[in-house]
């Protein structure tokens, strides 16, 4: 499997979610090209949002009977109207609202709104409450053309949908989610679930997307497969039942020595757990030997649970020599410290010619002597990216996605920006890849440096910096998640590790 495998062009699927992510402009022009190329009216593809929704409903609230749609002015709130024109066809008890100014819908949005009222709708104007008692609200208000901040009345009546207990649909887009960034425009709707049409937006996936989007599900509305070679996606979403495949074929005549050597440097006084966690999941992982260096404070000990580990205590640089001679790949950072033992240890690595992946304090003494490396892979998560880049962390969650490749252009190689929805980024012209695993019990002590053993692992297995990022931050995720399942709170690092084994062996892929 070549480095390119996660960076083709990906049409939607039918049944499953694309891998192909797009920021608004390219979406507005797929959809003048489905109606101006294609032929396909936009009164049609309202029609078509608004039914693709309604079945969705349907499937997975299909006691609901009680719905309040909130529409916009614009062609969101139009597909808001054709759902309720169709619910109410069903039987269903649908409660309109409009906010902001009816008289401001045009085009399809104002004939969608005048096919609802002719079947017997009522429209009601947003009067700063919702009804009681619903089964289900669904979000109308802003497809993917919001930039500003949510002014009155729709931060109101977002306001009252976020406290209402009612389930929430979207309708493309949360409504107050930036489409490109997935940052927060002030307020925003945070759903149960979001049907996006004709393509993924790149927000629902990074950001705090993944915080307000809810389940996803994807309709394509039947635009034509050839309508996508218009546009290069501007990221593509990974998980470990695609990222999987990067997974090198084990010969049966493999021995230790032909699946890596990984030495992984760090472990201050005091921080023996973050390299020991680093390295049992580069042996979970597959690597065919471990090394630690650490501190010879506790280098006699850190191995006595796992005993498959090397354990060396190194003093000062002159120690790594020997060590890093034998390694296929270094992993320094998890632990390491910023005085005078770990900074030592940093700038030896630096003069190495090995491939590296570096993480933590390493990162934090990059920051504070910035250098370009060709051969690394950074990890950094939103504080060190932003000591990184000498912006606040609230810059760096702003854009994330811009964020990671204004890491790789100052500091070369490959980067992973940690977080939900982590993004690896290597040189351009290849696009961001966004992982969409990954839970929130995964915010402990210790996953970055799980996360570090990891990819070392893969790196020393044969894998191209991109595909070991890339296959590692989607098995950290997929880990996570199957840990996850006997419960989110109390999760900790050490209950991935148990995962790994399973799912790096290529088994149970598909979660």
């Amino acid at each position: 499997m070549t480095h390119s495998h996660l960076d083709q062009r990906i049409l939607p699927e039918t049944g499953r979610l694309p891998y192909a992510l797009y920021r608004a402009e390219q979406v507005q022009r797929f959809d003048h090209l489905a109606s101006g190329y294609f032929g396909i009216p936009e009164r049609e593809l309202m029609e078509r949002a608004g039914a693709s929704a309604y079945r969705f409903l349907r499937q997975r609230w299909p006691d609901a009977r009680h719905l309040c749609v909130l529409t916009g002015i614009g062609n969101n709130g139009g597909d808001g109207y054709v759902l309720a024109r169709l619910a109410r066809g069903e039987g269903c008890t649908v409660d309109l609202i409009q906010v902001g100014d009816p008289q401001r819908l045009q085009g399809p949005a104002a004939e969608s709104r005048d096919a609802y009222c002719a079947a017997g709708g009522k429209v009601d104007i947003w009067s700063g409450s919702l009804p009681r008692g619903l089964d289900l609200c669904v979000d109308a208000l802003f497809g993917t053309g919001l930039t500003r901040p949510v002014g009155d009345p729709f931060a109101a009546a977002i306001a009252a949908l976020n406290e209402q207990q009612a389930p929430i649909l979207a309708l493309d887009l949360p409504s107050g989610l930036h489409a490109d960034t997935g940052e927060v425009m002030g307020i925003a709707a945070r759903v149960t679930a979001t049907i996006s049409f004709i393509a993924l937006k790149l927000g629902l996936f990074v950001g705090s997307g993944p915080e307000y989007r809810g389940e996803v599900q994807f309709s394509g509305l039947g635009v034509p497969a050839r309508l996508y070679a218009s546009e290069i996606a501007a990221a593509v979403r990974s998980d470990w039942a695609r990222a999987s495949t990067l997974l090198p074929h084990r010969s049966p005549l493999m021995h230790k020595g032909d699946c890596g050597h990984v030495l992984i440097i760090g472990g201050a006084p005091g921080m023996a757990g973050a390299v020991r966690l680093a390295g049992e999941a580069a042996l979970r992982a597959g690597a065919g030997l471990v090394t630690i260096a650490t501190h010879p404070r506790h280098a006699d000990w850190l191995n006595l649970a796992r005993p498959e580990l090397m354990v060396q205590g190194v003093m000062d640089a002159r120690d790594l020599e020997p060590l890093s001679a034998r390694a296929d790949v270094i992993a320094i950072g998890p632990g390491l410290g910023q005085d005078a033992w770990g900074r030592g240890l940093w700038e030896k690595v630096c003069t190495l010619a090995h491939p590296l992946v570096v993480d933590a304090d390493a990162l934090n003494l990059l920051a504070a002597s910035p250098m370009n490396g060709p051969d690394w892979l950074l990890t950094p998560h939103p504080g060190e990216a932003a000591r990184l880049l000498g912006v606040s962390t609230a810059e760096v969650q702003r854009d994330r996605v811009v964020a990671a490749q204004t890491l790789q252009a100052h500091f070369g190689g490959v980067i992973v920006l940690k977080g939900a929805g982590s993004i690896v980024q290597a040189n351009p012209p290849r696009r961001p890849v966004v992982c969409s695993q990954g839970n929130p019990g995964m915010a402990t002590a210790g996953m970055g440096d799980v996360l570090t053993g990891i990819i070392a692992a893969l790196r020393a297995q044969g894998l191209a910096a991109e595909d070991a990022a890339c296959a590692g931050v989607c098995l950290h995720a997929a880990a996570g998640d199957r840990a996850a399942a006997s419960g989110e709170r109390g999760l900790i690092a050490s209950d991935l590790i148990a995962e790994l084994r399973t799912l790096a062996d290529g088994q149970d892929a598909v979660l």
